[in-house]
């Protein structure tokens, strides 16, 4: 929209680092080189009459001087970084003479804009060049939208002006209705930056230069409000602390005179709580932490009140004060006593009993001897209960406590995924807490107690640290007794606590965990054992929480051992007890519906009117051609999972040869090792089976598959490796596997047995499974001493080395032809 008049040829006054706009009044130093150069250069351009001259100072700026018939024009030129701008101003010099501090200077009114052109000569030592005149006025009337533009501008700016006091530029703003004029006049604000005003002069559109005002100044007014917020909030809080300085001073007088007034003895409860000094040398405390605990308390009293840095101390010393450093309780030494406890409370775990009742009997001998503490140790214990969930390791903890006659804290290590959980945070985090190790200390209220580490198998790790191995040293007996806590950061002695560890599975506790503890497995109950243990603990309480007694319901051991043996298979007795306390909870609802007198007595053959069907009929008792060992192919084995022992089917079968699917196929979610041991027992039969007498020209051509059920659950391991070994001979031999059989061992490519774990787990599932005999890997006879008397006693085991002997023991005789499983 800009349009160009007749050239004009002006000398060139540079402004370093600075803009002046169209329509502003500046006074330049005359002391400046350049600026002295163009104003003496216009000067002499400038025509003059007879009797001009220089005005003596700058006092009546804008009057004609000198006769002057027109006054010097310049040429003013932001020159940013060395860099002429493309656009400059047209300056006429009002007045020579002396700035305010007295040196001399030039008062010079800016008009339009000048579009700066080619470079020129003229008189003085200025750089004169060829400019045209940029018309940048607003069309007269002013559009309606441009018009609101400039009363939003002048509202803007009368809020800004207002806030600074210049109530006189708030009318002089308010005069000027050209929209590039009051643009222009943003000039004189002083929040703009140098680039921003060059903006401004480079914005030959009127209406774009009321915008860009209008927006800069927007955005400072909004920084001006945030800021003042900011100020006044720090005012108050300024305020704030100046005024509790002054109450806590007052008060301190206030305080300070009751005391003179009642001779110095009474003390504001307050301050006595506050006195740590008095608490830290009253406590009984071991000396490097009553050091500790002074040094903090110098500390305490030379920070301020209002410092954070006092309650933490304050904090720390409530946490060292409270803890039991001296408390100890004795244990009891009655050895027969605390069998007599362990007997009482807990039916089976032998092993666990005995390794209780031998640390209780060497801390007693060691104790008559004065062998108490040794080289700063005493003799604590750190036990790890291994087994599958309900057999009560947990539960064990109290009772060894009780039998111990200790202090007993539990500590759930379930889901622990941070190392600080372990060893406490550092003091300088908000919130910072001590570790569950020194917190159970402090619960227990004494330095010996026995602390149940549950659930260790299940601790995490991430990237706030590995919690096992903050374990390390708490459960090392060579480190424990100056273990560190890192929000305490003083030595706590931990070798006389006896700390039992509990876990489902043994893999998952790491190596250098396990290796500083003992290790004593749960492997399950018998089901005698679990008879005992439901009618002297588990239906006493289920009787108590059912709101009955043991005159009005009684529970005969017929139905127990059925609960035990039928409705429920596991190697606890958590399943057990949720029987009972269904058929407890059946009782009670018909006694209050009125369709059951009390006293009532619970037989064997009640329970499927109260409580449905057995879940866990036995193979044995099941009907001949309804057991999965009805077909050729399909054998029994025994495995181990985290729920304890169990009974594993293996099926086999061959494909039709027409197929073509050669090859060996196996399904039910198997690991590596599974599969190898399927391969091996293939390879075996292939490459012996005509010793054996087997069709084994069957295997070249047609494909073998073989499942095991449950394929939701994951299997690995070497131990089914003679169970499909079995069932592959009898799907070749169409021979059925016997059906009071089960088996376990590995197998390899000559036909031996090899030894395997968990036996006395797998011979207690095939007890509860109503099996009577058992094949084992001859290497694992030595096992046979962990399985419970009763058991061995209905079980029939064989100890084998070759696969031979286990086709002999497990195949019936060929007496029936029976048809190949397809």
């Amino acid at each position: 929209m800009a349009s160009t008049s007749t050239p004009l040829t002006l000398p060139v006054l540079p402004l370093d680092d600075e803009v002046v706009l169209p329509g502003m009044v500046v006074p330049l130093d005359l002391n400046d080189p350049d600026v002295r150069a163009a104003v003496e250069a216009a000067q002499a351009a400038a025509p003059k009459e007879p009797g001009a001259g220089r005005s003596p100072s700058m006092r009546g700026a804008g009057r004609e001087t000198g006769g002057q018939t027109r006054k010097p024009r310049v040429l003013l030129v932001p020159r940013i970084d060395g860099t002429y701008a493309g656009i400059g101003v047209l300056g006429t010099v009002e007045q020579v003479g002396r700035l305010a501090d007295g040196d001399p200077g030039a008062l010079i009114r800016s008009h339009h804009r000048i579009r700066i052109g080619a470079g020129t000569t003229g008189p003085g030592a200025a750089l004169w060049v060829e400019g045209t005149t940029v018309d940048d006025s607003a069309p007269e009337p002013l559009p309606g939208p441009v018009a609101e533009l400039v009363k939003e501008y002048k509202a803007l700016a009368t809020s800004w002006l207002r806030k600074r006091g210049a109530w006189q530029v708030v009318d002089r703003v308010q005069q000027i209705d050209d929209a590039g004029a009051l643009a222009d006049n943003s000039g004189y604000s002083p929040f703009l930056s140098t680039a921003q005003k060059v903006e401004l002069l480079e914005t030959t559109d009127p209406v774009a230069r009321l915008k860009l005002a209008i927006r800069w100044l927007s955005e400072h007014l909004a920084e001006q409000d945030v800021a003042e917020s900011i100020a006044k909030d720090v005012q108050d809080g300024v305020d704030k602390q100046q005024r509790e300085f002054l109450l806590r001073r007052q008060l301190e007088a206030v305080r300070k005179e009751l005391r003179e007034i009642n001779g110095g003895t009474d003390k504001d409860a307050a301050e006595e709580s506050d006195d740590y000094r008095a608490r830290v040398e009253a406590a009984d405390l071991p000396e490097k932490v009553r050091e500790a605990a002074l040094k903090e308390v110098d500390k305490l009293e030379r920070s301020s009140d209002q410092s954070p840095e006092g309650s933490w101390i304050r904090t720390w010393l409530d946490t060292v004060l409270e803890l039991p450093w001296s408390e100890r309780t004795e244990d009891a030494y009655d050895i027969q006593g605390a069998k007599a406890v362990l007997d009482a409370e807990h039916a089976g775990l032998d092993d666990v009993k005995e390794r209780i009742t031998e640390y209780l009997a060497v801390r007693k001998r060691r104790s008559d001897r004065g062998l108490g503490v040794v080289g700063g140790r005493r003799g604590g214990a750190v036990l790890a209960l291994v087994g599958p969930p309900g057999v009560g390791k947990t539960s064990l903890g109290e009772s060894v406590a009780h039998a111990m006659g200790r202090k007993f804290v539990r500590v759930a290590l379930g889901g622990v995924r941070d190392e600080a959980e372990i060893r406490g945070h550092r003091r300088t985090y908000v919130g910072a807490l001590p570790g569950r190790i020194v917190r159970a200390i402090k619960e227990a209220g004494s330095m010996n107690p026995v602390v149940l580490l549950d659930e260790i198998d299940k601790v995490g790790s991430d990237f706030r640290g590995d919690p096992a191995a903050a374990l390390l040293e708490v459960l090392d007996p060579a480190q424990n007794h100056t273990f560190r806590d890192h929000y305490l950061e003083v030595e706590l002695d931990l070798s006389d606590v006896v700390f039992l560890a509990t876990a489902n599975v043994l893999e998952a506790i790491p190596e250098a965990l396990l290796d500083r503890m003992d290790l004593v497995r749960l492997d399950g109950y018998t089901e005698d054992e679990k008879v005992v243990i439901a009618r002297d603990h588990l239906l006493p309480r289920q009787l108590e929480r059912a709101g009955l007694d043991g005159e009005e319901v009684t529970v005969e051991e017929s139905a127990l051992r059925k609960l035990a043996g039928e409705y429920t298979r596991e190697a606890g007795v958590r399943n057990l007890e949720r029987a009972i306390t269904r058929v407890l909870r059946k009782v009670a609802a018909q006694h209050e519906l009125g369709d059951r007198e009390l006293p009532f007595k619970v037989g064997a053959g009640d329970l499927r009117a109260l409580i449905g069907r057995p879940h866990h009929v036995p193979e044995s008792a099941q009907d001949p051609a309804e057991r999965r060992t009805a077909v050729p192919g399909v054998a029994t084995g025994l495995a181990v999972t985290g729920a304890g022992g169990d009974v594993l089917f293996v099926e086999a079968s061959l494909a039709d040869p027409e197929t073509g699917a050669a090859g060996l196929n196996l399904t039910g979610q198997l690991g590596d090792v599974m599969k190898e041991s399927a391969q091996i027992a293939l390879s075996f039969l292939r490459s012996r089976g005509a010793e054996l007498e087997l069709p084994v020209g069957d295997l070249k051509d047609r494909g073998v598959h073989i499942h095991f059920p449950a394929g939701a659950v994951p299997k690995d391991g070497p131990s089914a490796g003679i169970t499909m070994t079995t069932a592959l001979a009898s799907l070749l031999s169409g021979r059925l596997v016997r059906t009071d059989v089960a088996m376990t061992g590995e197998v390899s490519l000559t036909g031996r047995v090899l030894p395997i774990g968990g036996v006395k787990q797998k011979l207690l599932a095939a007890h509860r499974a109503g099996v009577t005999t058992v094949i084992i890997p001859k290497r694992n006879e030595a096992d046979l001493d962990d399985v419970p008397a009763e058991v061995l006693d209905k079980l029939s085991v064989h100890p084998v080395t070759d696969v031979r002997q286990v086709l002999d023991l497990a195949l019936a005789p060929a007496s029936v032809e029976a048809p190949v499983a397809a």
